[in-house]
């Protein structure tokens, strides 16, 4: 593997840091930037963190958010929405929208045995084969074996807590005020519309680099 392999967590919509973080990156040509979804909803500025990616060919996973606003726009149906999400909506062009029907659910580089994914994994199924509905969303597991939200099942233990590995995966959506790295997984969705930190994973060096938010953009 030639270059840097590097993860971005949730960006949603916050641009301005995204431009920083870049700028710290210091990419060179041969570097490849995985984002882990969630691109876009919350913050102030989607279409500009859609437009950054695609302009700098970013490998660009799918997030529950940009997966809600696809199932929205496909079948007109109001459950999939919630209210901060028509903003964005609304401020999406064509071209985004083609961007997004594009954006895989994982990554993967055998060289490193690393998988890179929104959300997360069941443990116990093949990861290759596991639905949108779980890789975006999950965040714990329930009694039953299902991918739940932790709000919907505090008690239960996180997905990453019961993955034995191998791959390593990192992934995002789970936002929490520092990185959580474990033996065969690392989440780095560190809350940077809600004031924390947008995080990027260097690899192979395995370094962390973050930037601080500029403000809370999101309650």
């Amino acid at each position: 593997m030639t270059g840097r392999l590097i993860a971005v967590g949730d960006i949603h919509g916050c641009h301005t840091e995204f431009a920083e973080l870049l700028s710290q990156l210091e990419l060179q040509p041969d570097d490849r930037v995985v984002l882990l979804g969630d691109l876009v909803n919350r913050g102030p500025e989607s279409a500009r963190v859609i437009d950054t990616a695609r302009s700098m060919r970013a490998i660009s996973l799918l997030g529950n958010h940009e997966l809600r606003l696809l199932k929205y726009r496909k079948t007109g149906d109001r459950k999939y929405m919630k209210e901060h999400d028509l903003e964005t909506f609304d401020s999406l062009r064509p071209e985004d929208w083609a961007y997004m029907e594009t954006m895989q659910l994982t990554f993967h580089e055998p060289e490193l045995n690393t998988v890179f994914v929104h959300g997360g994994f069941l443990p116990g199924e093949p990861w290759q084969r596991q639905p949108s509905e779980v890789v975006t969303r999950i965040q714990v597991i329930d009694r039953d074996g299902r991918a739940r939200k932790r709000a919907d099942a505090p008690d239960a233990p996180v997905w990453a807590d019961l993955w034995g590995g191998p791959p390593f995966v990192v992934y995002g959506h789970t936002p929490r005020a520092e990185v959580y790295k474990l033996k065969w997984s690392i989440g780095i969705d560190t809350a940077c519309v809600m004031g924390g930190f947008l995080t990027a994973y260097i690899l192979p060096e395995r370094r962390i680099l973050q930037v601080k938010a500029r403000q809370r953009y999101y309650p």
